[in-house]
């Protein structure tokens, strides 16, 4: 029976590996978190102690961490030093892993973080690809999220076959950090359309339109989107907007800041100047300051409109004036 080891099991990674285990995979897993392994063993995930331990005979690792400061503590080792010199340290992956294991992270991390992964890995002789997601927490337990997957032809399609269980859709981006790169441009793209969807709706209700009829008309109008459609911030409009659950997230806008946060650094690494991203960080960065980080990211719509619905109580955007 293929073994492979999850490390990783939050809000992401536990739906994920239920579907590998819906698919006849034996899934031994690791995470932190003691909520997180009680309901990971509650789904049939067999725990281990630590990542190296979950790797122990397993065919294939894949990691779903938030942040590249945590890929890199777990791909390396705790004890790399800050300026990357030590390539791995004995309690990270790649002092464990051999060359007959697959290795996925499907973080969503920066491009040099990355690039310092497929590096050392390939200096090693192992095999890895950097394989990130679309499709959020609805499409991790469907099993339908879209996978980026980057690195060698060889290893991306090696790896198809750990991921096809967990997917909807599986692209094969090119080279190296190609998947990273895709996933962070298509982020970047979300939240701005979010940024214009909460315009759109505040002016939309200030000129005095319905917003189920306005909603209606933009379905089938240019100015259609996957946020129009799935994350409309005025409530009972769309079933699943988070702005009908006090925005409960189902993207954080902490973890939006982080991605859209990406996008920028690596503009700037290419000499881009991007205001309209630009503009939609700022507005996360206002919810974040303001104690909103765990709320949807479509909470920015309180920096536009005055009379925003559906906000938890006493939440004000940033501490800041709403129509600023």
């Amino acid at each position: 029976m293929t073994t492979v080891a999850f490390i990783g099991l939050g809000n992401m990674g536990l739906p994920m590996a239920k579907n590998l285990i819906a698919a006849g995979f034996t899934v031994r897993g690791h995470d932190v978190v003691d909520a997180r392994r009680a309901a990971a063993a509650e789904a049939g995930v067999e725990l281990a102690g630590s990542a190296p331990e979950a790797m122990e005979g397993a065919d294939a690792v894949i990691t779903m961490l938030p942040k590249g400061e945590h890929v890199r503590a777990v791909y390396f080792g705790a004890a790399q030093a800050a300026d990357g010199s030590q390539p791995w340290s004995d309690d990270g992956i790649l002092a464990h892993a051999t060359p007959e294991q697959m290795l996925i992270d499907s973080s969503t991390v920066d491009i040099a973080t990355c690039q310092a992964v497929h590096d050392a890995a390939a200096a090693k002789g192992l095999h890895f690809v950097d394989a990130p997601v679309s499709g959020g927490i609805s499409g991790a337990e469907a099993g339908s999220l879209t996978f980026m997957v980057g690195g060698a032809d060889a290893d991306v399609e090696r790896a198809r076959q750990f991921i096809e269980p967990m997917c909807g859709n599986f692209f094969a981006t090119g080279g190296p950090t190609t998947g990273e790169a895709a996933k962070i441009v298509n982020n970047m793209m979300l939240f701005v359309a979010v940024q214009g969807l909460s315009e759109a709706a505040t002016l939309a209700k200030k000129l005095g339109l319905d917003a189920k009829t306005f909603h209606q008309i933009a379905s089938v109008s240019s100015g259609n989107s996957w946020a129009l459609q799935t994350w409309y911030p005025v409530p009972g409009v769309v079933e699943t907007a988070a702005v009908n659950n006090e925005f409960a997230a189902s993207f954080r806008a902490d973890l939006a800041l982080k991605d859209i946060g990406l996008a920028l650094a690596a503009a700037a690494d290419h000499g881009l100047h991007l205001p309209a991203t630009g503009l939609s960080a700022q507005r996360l960065a206002e919810a974040v300051d303001g104690g909103g980080g765990e709320l949807d990211c479509t909470v920015v719509i309180a920096a536009v409109d005055p009379d925003a619905e559906g906000l938890p109580e006493g939440y004000v955007h940033g501490g800041a004036r709403r129509d600023a």
